[in-house]
């Protein structure tokens, strides 16, 4: 479990199913097998090096993230799992990504603030409200505005510069994880099927 508080922007060392990520501080007390958020997607840690670790990328993470466009030097958000005692200070966050949305915009606002929005998918959007909680590349966000697939969220100072949201550029996809509370209150109330992943066989 994460909380959606990036302690580290770290960067593609290699790219591919087997991926290098180049980082620092999320080492401290990373070893094989440890779980890493990556642009929030829940990574298991194979191998750990002095300078970063390698992880596998299966193709369901492929096909539901943005973690297979990621290129040699490209930044992530990096986060490690909450320890038990800790505080919360963001949400509860697995780590499992539900789809990606589409940057619209990133608008500078008075005081060092800014406004981000991105298009989210039809398919997400009955799991998001006012004023709750989503996750964004691994970020914990509150939904100030949602209308028309379009949400909308403020970033303070401190968000903006110490996670990659700053580099979105046009046509930059972003992990979306929305809150886990809806999605378990739609299947006790029977009302749908979440979408399920098929491999190619």
């Amino acid at each position: 479990m994460f909380t959606g508080i990036v302690e580290e922007v770290g960067a593609i060392g290699t790219a591919g199913t087997r991926m290098k990520v180049n980082c620092r501080i999320v080492l401290a007390d990373t070893k094989e097998g440890s779980s890493i958020a990556v642009n929030g997607v829940c990574l298991t840690a194979a191998k750990v090096d002095p300078d970063g670790f390698w992880c596998d990328l299966s193709p369901e993470t492929l096909a539901r993230t943005n973690l297979g466009a990621l290129r040699e030097g490209s930044p992530v958000n990096l986060e490690r799992p909450a320890a038990v005692g800790d505080r919360l200070s963001g949400h509860i966050v697995q780590g499992h990504v539900d789809g990606t949305g589409e940057f619209v915009s990133l608008d500078a606002l008075p005081d060092g603030n800014w406004w981000l929005k991105i298009r989210v998918p039809t398919s997400l959007d009955r799991y998001m409200i006012h004023k709750g909680s989503v996750t964004l590349d691994g970020a914990s966000l509150t939904i100030a505005v949602l209308e028309d697939q379009l949400l909308g969220v403020a970033i303070i100072p401190h968000t903006y510069a110490n996670t990659i949201l700053r580099s979105y550029r046009n046509g930059t996809r972003i992990n979306v994880e929305v809150d886990v509370i809806g999605k378990y209150v739609e299947k006790l109330l029977g009302s749908s099927k979440p979408e399920s992943f098929e491999p190619n066989s």
